[in-house]
């Protein structure tokens, strides 16, 4: 089976990071018999920006993007997509979405750890196969942290230059392919989150 890996180094608007330092994520099969589960590993600049939020390390925690974030997004069949929120602090958020921004679950659990070392920080998910819409075919990853003035956003595959004048992580179009079928093969079917998602 395959893993990927992705570097972010451009803003949301295709603009360069102001950073050395890149966001790197990797995408695995997990090791687990047969389990269909996907590990995402994450390693990052820290930047300390905004405070932690106010939640046990390892638990969901509502509006997480409002903190210091790493995000990743998979995208199936009809826009129906599977949002992964993962924080410095340990802190995640999982969404499914049913259509562009329409959530209809959210707070999933996850087996996810992090570790902040100086500058850097580092984090660990392991996502359920059935967590996944059917048929992923494209992804999108970003980066947020940064208060006020100097929030900061980047862009796996961000837009193109000068087209939008603010960053919004759900336009589903600028998302690219990526072979998922190789990666974890069992979200080809609808699990029960899904089957009565039409």
């Amino acid at each position: 089976m395959s893993s990927f890996k992705f570097t972010i180094d451009k803003q949301w608007d295709s603009t360069d990071v102001n950073h050395d330092k890149r966001v790197e994520i990797s995408l695995e099969p997990s090791t687990d018999n047969n389990s269909g589960s996907l590990i995402i590993k994450i390693t990052a600049p820290f930047f300390d920006d905004p405070a932690r939020p106010d939640g046990e390390p390892g638990e969901p925690f509502p509006q997480l993007w409002d903190y210091e974030v790493v995000e990743v997004f998979f995208l199936g069949d009809d826009e129906k997509y599977l949002e992964v929120e993962l924080s410095p602090h340990g802190q995640h958020l999982v969404l499914l979405l049913n259509g562009c921004r329409k959530c209809f679950k959210d707070q999933l659990s996850l087996k996810y750890t992090a570790r902040i070392d100086g500058t850097q920080w580092s984090g660990e998910a392991v996502l359920p196969a059935d967590y996944f819409p059917p048929n992923v075919s494209k992804l999108n990853a970003y980066a947020i942290y940064g208060s006020g003035n100097n929030r900061q956003y980047e862009a796996l595959y961000p837009v193109p230059k000068d087209l939008f004048s603010q960053p919004d992580f759900h336009r589903l179009e600028y998302f690219q392919s990526i072979d998922f079928k190789n990666l974890v093969p069992s979200t080809q079917n609808r699990s029960d989150y899904w089957k009565n998602i039409t």
